[in-house]
């Protein structure tokens, strides 16, 4: 296996939590406990944290970790980590997103694991959710071939159950995704796809082009800070682990 790296894009700016990322957590910031979380799986090489801000900066150095400091505009984490390859030399690029303070160390070495098939460009995480909360937008659905790659992203409920099979499974796309260096570097020289713009989605970029895209079980649910609300329940979270 080649070398692995966590990187994980961290943009100041943020919408429905303003600065959300430099938010206290039981002490430390949410995103000083996303770097620590990333750490202590033990299942990288090397962590980084790619950012746009001297205060994301000084944190992460604070506390010991890796930094790629970069002012450049990028449209999405994906271009932001690209950049920073630069400095990464690691064969397998997971990108970890850094408003999820509580990694699981398995999900993580799961999603590592299936670049032993050298045929794997690119993975990402899907987990199990009820016919309900399929019906929900901003919950992104996946369905994948009989080798586990996927065939399609949407906020649509998919498969469309039009016979009210029983029992029919739902799949949630969960936004941790690992690449082979080539495969990112390639996905983020290429213009945003038609699909993409639809469904405001951007790894169907990485479907429209041809990549495969190997989907990866898993049965946690991450913690996504992305409202106070949000922020309330994680500190909760920290309470009851402390």
């Amino acid at each position: 296996m080649p070398k692995t790296a966590a990187l994980i894009p961290a943009r100041y700016a943020s919408t429905r939590l303003p600065a959300k990322l430099v938010q206290d957590l039981g002490g430390k910031s949410v995103i000083q406990r996303t770097y620590l979380s990333t750490i202590d799986t033990h299942v990288f090489d090397e962590v980084w944290v790619v950012t746009d801000h001297m205060e994301i900066k000084k944190q992460i150095e604070a506390v010991g970790g890796n930094v790629f400091y970069s002012e450049t505009a990028h449209e999405s984490g994906s271009d932001r980590i690209a950049e920073a390859l630069e400095k990464v030399e690691a064969g397998i690029i997971v990108n970890v997103q850094g408003d999820e303070p509580f990694q699981d160390k398995k999900s993580l070495e799961d999603l590592v694991a299936v670049f032993e098939d050298k045929a794997v460009e690119i993975a990402s995480l899907k987990t199990l959710i009820s016919e309900d909360e399929a019906q929900n937008p901003n919950f992104v659905k996946v369905i994948t071939d009989l080798k586990g790659d996927a065939l399609y992203f949407s906020r649509s409920p998919i498969p469309y159950n039009r016979d009210k099979i029983r029992d029919l499974q739902y799949w949630k796309h969960i936004g941790i995704y690992a690449y082979r260096r080539e495969a990112l570097i390639h996905y983020t020289s290429l213009e945003k796809s038609t699909l993409e713009k639809v469904e405001m989605l951007e790894q169907l970029r990485l479907l429209e082009n041809g990549f495969k895209i190997r989907m990866v079980s898993t049965v946690h649910h991450a913690v996504a800070i992305d409202t106070l609300e949000d922020l309330e329940r994680a500190r909760s979270i920290m309470g009851l682990r402390n």
